[in-house]
């Protein structure tokens, strides 16, 4: 993951003329609030990762019951690599909270990429998450791995999801999004068969890295793939800019 800081970026206006908000989650786990923010054992370091994920929860139920600011059926969630992982959590631990979401690149095999120090960055972020190899880091990390804690029968619970992948990523492999994405669709087997509108659908780029396109063109054609999967779910795909 990176910090992110609050910015204007003119992509989302699409959204924002059709009365949507955006809001950027400062969780704990980032930078934005100081180092505290990030170090153990306040922020979401090591054997406090979950607090990354908690954070995410408690704003999306600020945002719902508190500011009434949007619902359950209402509400979509994005986070790419490192925030995928944070969504897979996420909507592993509250997916009533959420209507659809967006996985780029998702980190959501946590252990089996982690303990495989051949892929790269994997060595450097045994500082950041903690070594697999070490038992008490297995365990933890085993607890909010996405892929391994999908619920178990989960019929109409879950978001609509959509994940991307690369077929060239060096960092997070194709089969991350796509094993996420077989366990969700085996777990959420009753949802669909009853017909339900909330799909988990993958799309492998297979020239793309990690950072999907350079191209300035592609990468704005990739985008409004993931923008009309989001307004579709949401009810607004024909919705006009205001």
């Amino acid at each position: 993951g990176a910090c992110m800081e609050a910015s204007f970026r003119n992509t989302r206006r699409t959204l924002l003329d059709r009365g949507m908000v955006y809001v950027i989650a400062h969780v704990r786990g980032g930078g934005e609030m100081g180092r505290n923010w990030y170090e153990a054992p306040h922020g979401a370091k090591y054997l406090c990762k979950k607090n990354t994920f908690n954070d995410f929860i408690d704003v999306a139920n600020w945002l719902i019951k508190d500011r009434n600011i949007t619902s359950p059926n209402q509400l979509s969630c994005e986070g790419r690599s490192a925030g995928g992982l944070l969504i897979g959590a996420a909507i592993n631990q509250a997916p009533e909270l959420f209507r659809m979401a967006l996985l780029g690149v998702p980190f959501v095999d946590v252990v089996c990429t982690m303990v495989d120090a051949s892929i790269p960055l994997t060595i450097v972020e045994w500082e950041e998450w903690g070594n697999p190899n070490e038992e008490k880091y297995f365990q933890y990390m085993m607890e909010y791995s996405p892929t391994n804690n999908i619920k178990k029968n989960a019929s109409g619970n879950y978001p609509a999801c959509l994940l991307t992948g690369g077929l060239h990523d060096p960092r997070v492999q194709y089969w991350e999004p796509a094993k996420y994405a077989a366990e969700l669709r085996y777990q959420t087997q009753a949802q669909a068969d009853n017909n339900n509108s909330r799909p988990t659908c993958v799309k492998i780029d297979m020239t793309a890295g990690h950072f999907s396109a350079s191209d300035r063109y592609k990468y704005l054609k990739e985008l409004a793939f993931d923008y009309a999967f989001l307004l579709d779910q949401l009810g607004l795909y024909d919705s006009k800019a205001k």
